[in-house]
């Protein structure tokens, strides 16, 4: 998970971006970069940290143009190399660079032949530079001395042929303009903005509506899975569908988690789509205890609160915010490390005793992954004064790894992995565990958008729609993605020099 953005302004645009990965902060803290095109040149600045710290005034006044693009990152595989840090570069052919949210499937077989078909060198562990290359290549495979749309377009054709899995991406090429593209599957979220001033029409590409609004700009769809868009340096905007099959398979868990409630992802209110959650979830629990004795429903600030609200009025009970939030603490689904998230938890959460005291609460979260969050929470309630500590997830057990982008647990790290949800209920300490059905969460989202007949769900059922993933290609990541591994890598990785002036 990362977030992306790309504007074509007719003014400098380095503040609006700086604006825009604000608001994207969510869905990448690890690191950021805005990359700016003025005067045949590009600017850079990209480093570790939020994006608060990573641009201070020097930095804005050397990001110098009327086009750029824009990145927040949190590492899939777990590294925190500034090299690795986007937007990234390569200078063949005409000067491209690169932002990209999502996970190439085939990234190992994609740089072999890089290197022995395309005669190009990656020099990360990056799956966006293999990307980048491969786009780079195609380019110069089809573009002459003056790139043209149609060039773009059958490169981004040929990306999709031999790039698999998920990937958003906005590109800026030197002398040509701004450059967004999406996968044939619709996997990762982009959508695309204009705004009228007194010089013309200016554009906006970014990984959720909300970075639109923020900087001024009016939603005027998502690109459609296979689709690309330009807009070269004349203000002209054109867009292509470059896949030769393509069907609508975006991630439900930017519904789930991911995406800010205020946010717009393809065609779908996110806040709405949450409401729907809660709903879904406060039927279940009718059925299944139509004689409940909750006195109180209390989210997980923050993602599970909108569900939570929804299902407190239908449940006829109480709604209260019994836990304050640390505001300057991280999401620790991001965190690396189990040790460091275990010990975020209470820096991160603290809970009113009034709210619990006595009482029977439900507690609401999103979802339970590792599990280690929602055991120390229902730990809190009870020492809060708790009569009985109730526990709702608003989507189903998650039992799968996910090998789109989000950098999810591997499968022994999952406590729904092959544990029923008694065994789950044990384990957390709840006195009763309830998830939301899946059908209900596909119904929850679909309902905003009924065009949309499926969605990636692989997290929950293990049906990765890209076709590619083998036990093999699961067993690799498992060896990459656990703690042990991550810690490793991580204490591997020293300083690099960044070739670029981003000092």
């Amino acid at each position: 998970m990362c977030g992306i953005a790309g504007i074509f302004g007719n003014t400098p645009v380095n503040q609006s971006i700086y604006d825009a990965l604000t608001v994207l902060q969510h869905r990448g803290q690890d690191a950021a970069g805005i990359v700016t095109y003025h005067d045949e040149k590009v600017f850079l600045r990209k480093a570790n940290g939020l994006v608060k710290d990573v641009f201070q005034t020097r930095h804005m006044h050397r990001l110098k143009g009327n086009i750029g693009i824009g990145h927040v990152r949190y590492p899939t595989a777990g590294c925190s190399s500034t090299a690795e840090a986007q937007p990234l570069y390569v200078n063949s052919p005409y000067g491209i660079v690169l932002a990209h949210n999502g996970n190439l499937t085939n990234a190992a077989e994609l740089q072999k032949e890089l290197f022995l078909t395309d005669r190009r060198h990656i020099n990360t562990t990056s799956d966006s530079e293999v990307l980048l290359n491969i786009f780079a290549h195609e380019l110069q495979e089809y573009g002459g001395y003056n790139i043209t749309e149609t060039d773009i377009f059958k490169a981004v054709s040929t990306v999709h042929k031999r790039c698999k899995g998920a990937y958003a991406a906005v590109a800026l090429i030197v002398g040509f303009g701004l450059v967004a593209f999406r996968d044939p599957f619709g996997i990762r979220p982009v959508v695309f903005g204009k705004r009228e001033t007194e010089n013309g029409p200016e554009y906006m590409v970014a990984s959720e509506s909300v970075a639109l609004d923020v900087c001024g700009f009016e939603l005027v769809r998502d690109l459609e899975p296979g689709e690309a868009l330009c807009i070269n340096t004349s203000g002209e905007l054109s867009t292509h569908q470059c896949a030769e099959s393509y069907t609508y398979r975006p991630c439900i868990f930017e519904h789930v988690y991911l995406a800010r409630p205020d946010s717009i992802i393809d065609d779908i209110s996110v806040y709405k789509a949450r409401l729907r959650m809660g709903e879904y979830l406060a039927e279940q629990i009718l059925r299944e205890r139509p004689d409940h004795d909750i006195d109180v429903v209390i989210p997980i600030p923050d993602t599970a609160t909108t569900s939570a609200m929804q299902m407190a009025s239908r449940l006829n009970v109480k709604l209260r915010h019994g836990f304050v939030k640390n505001r300057y603490i991280g999401r620790t689904f991001i965190m690396p490390g189990q040790t460091q998230r275990k010990k975020s938890v209470r820096r991160k959460l603290n809970a009113i005793d009034l709210e619990f005291k006595g009482k029977n609460v439900l507690l609401v979260d999103d979802s339970i992954v590792r599990g280690t969050t929602c055991e120390q929470i229902i730990q809190m309630a009870r020492e809060a004064g708790a009569k009985k500590v109730y526990f709702a997830s608003a989507s189903p057990p998650v039992k799968f790894p996910n090998v789109y982008g989000i950098d999810m647990p591997t499968s022994g790290e999952l406590i729904a992995h092959g544990r029923s949800v008694k065994d789950i209920e044990k384990i957390i300490g709840a006195d009763w565990l309830i998830y939301q059905e899946l059908e209900s969460l596909i119904e929850s989202a679909k309902e905003g958008n009924p065009n949309i007949v499926d969605f990636e769900t692989s997290v929950f059922d293990g049906r990765y729609v890209t076709g590619d993933i083998t036990e093999a290609y699961l067993s690799q990541i498992e060896e990459t993605r656990n703690d042990a591994a991550k810690s490793a890598k991580n204490a591997a990785d020293g300083d690099v020099i960044d070739l670029h002036n981003n000092s």
